[in-house]
């Protein structure tokens, strides 16, 4: 097996082909890890993402230096994998965010079923009416692909 090094215009394709990674905040010298979906803005450097108000949000609010990692796998000799450092930023309902959130919201309309998982209900648990739209701005992409061949 060949590990190639992926140039930042291959991470940004590998994130533009990609809607669903590892999300991955601290706080308290505490990791927490969860799958989310995302949509990538190249022109703006930056992913978006909504969810319910709920631990990674705050975790997120205290600690705003997160790790956004994404996977390509075709098999165990054939896949790509990138990780995105950034910076969590909310978007609020306000008149300063309205063009980030009419970006994100244009990049979650090309995905179906956009709202999903973050705004499904939960089985056994009250609902979440608060939606919190953000953004990771991007402040270091690496990636990596695997290959049989040179």
């Amino acid at each position: 097996m060949i590990i190639h090094e992926l140039t930042s215009a291959e991470c940004q394709d590998v994130l533009s082909r990609t809607h669903m990674g590892r999300l991955a905040c601290s706080r308290h010298d505490q990791p927490y890890i969860v799958p989310i979906h995302f949509s990538f803005d190249p022109e703006r450097h930056c992913v978006y993402s909504f969810s319910t108000v709920g631990q990674k949000v705050q975790w997120m609010r205290d600690n705003p230096k997160v790790c956004l990692e994404l996977d390509d796998i075709a098999d165990k000799d054939h896949w790509t994998t990138v990780v995105v450092i950034g910076r969590y930023q909310e978007i609020h309902q306000d008149a300063d965010h309205a063009d980030a959130r009419r970006r994100a919201e244009r990049l979650f309309e090309r995905r179906r079923e956009w709202w999903l998982p973050a705004a499904a209900a939960v089985a056994g648990t009250p609902e979440h009416p608060d939606v919190v739209v953000y953004r990771i701005a991007i402040d270091a992409i690496s990636g990596r692909r695997a290959s049989r061949r040179r």
